[in-house]
């Protein structure tokens, strides 16, 4: 009898240790991700995912990534499976990962529903406003196993923020024209990280009603907006030439000021905790607005 009471309590032991180990976590598309222990083989299919692993101490764990995930210099040297918009899954399959990263706007969804198919584990990534690149940097801490380090970045982030948030409260307001390029005429919606941003600084995204996270918009309807400021990413630190074509229209209260700025969208466009260093210099932009206005 105590033989079996003892075969028993560890049976039941082994059930308790094998459900704490196991690892769930809610991603940005509401799907439970479920893994028995932390990821050890990751493939990432965005660079900002990439990067977000660097930033928890998690970098080596990666086995694979898409072009364009150079954040820090040490992701350059990760096998490539393609772009983010067209990954090549027999590629990620035979990578044997254990986790797959994956950007709800940026994959196809064509492609993330094979890799489930195939039988990946797949958590997918969504932040829409600032202080969600904190929640990301916890989750991602969880499914690796990274957790001491990445309530330590996230701690820091929710803090950095914090003091942007302040030092830009009670600013006079700056109508802002956010431009991703030039054809089609493309810039951010209401619900794109950032327009969170342009808000953190005082600014009031001119298209913020629109719902899409990068719609298209038409030249009408930028000088119909009339912003105070333009804001233009483009490729890298080099200032795009088209964001001088707004000097064609001298009436636009941008032109009229000289307010025609440039940030380089990898600190502003990826969700990781680089994103504060671009809000920090489209503040700087912002203010550079406010001190061009006429003096009343």
């Amino acid at each position: 009898m105590k033989a079996l009471f003892r075969a028993a309590l560890v049976a039941t032991l082994c059930l308790i240790n094998a459900a704490q180990a196991e690892i769930v976590v809610r991603d940005d598309a509401g799907r439970e991700v479920r893994l028995p222990a932390p990821a050890r083989r990751i493939v990432s299919l965005a660079p900002h995912l990439s990067e977000n692993l660097f930033a928890i101490g998690a970098g080596g764990q990666l086995v694979g990534a898409v072009d364009y995930s150079d954040y820090p210099p040490a992701a350059k040297n990760l096998p490539r499976i393609g772009g983010y918009d067209r990954v090549d899954l027999e590629a990620i399959a035979a990578l044997k990962p254990d986790l797959v990263l994956a950007w709800k706007s940026g994959n196809h969804p064509g492609q993330v529903d094979k890799l489930r198919a195939l039988g990946l584990t797949v958590y997918v990534s969504e932040p829409s406003r600032m202080e969600n690149v904190a929640d990301l940097l916890e989750r991602l801490g969880r499914l690796t196993g990274a957790e001491t380090a990445a309530h330590a970045a996230a701690r820091d982030f929710r803090e950095r923020l914090d003091n942007l948030r302040a030092a830009n409260a009670d600013k006079p307001k700056v109508r802002v024209f956010y431009q991703i390029g030039k054809t089609p005429l493309m810039t951010v919606g209401g619900p794109q990280i950032i327009s969170s941003a342009i808000a953190l600084c005082g600014g009031v995204n001119v298209f913020a009603d629109l719902d899409r996270l990068a719609p298209t918009v038409s030249i009408e309807a930028v000088l119909a907006a009339d912003p105070e400021a333009i804001i233009a990413s483009g490729m890298g630190d080099a200032r795009p030439d088209w964001l001088n074509d707004w000097n064609r229209w001298p009436r636009l209260t941008a032109v009229q000021r000289d307010n025609l700025f440039h940030i380089n969208p990898d600190i502003l466009h990826r969700h990781t905790p680089r994103l504060l260093d671009g809000a920090a210099k489209l503040c700087a932009a912002l203010d550079t607005a406010r001190s061009h206005r006429p003096a009343r």
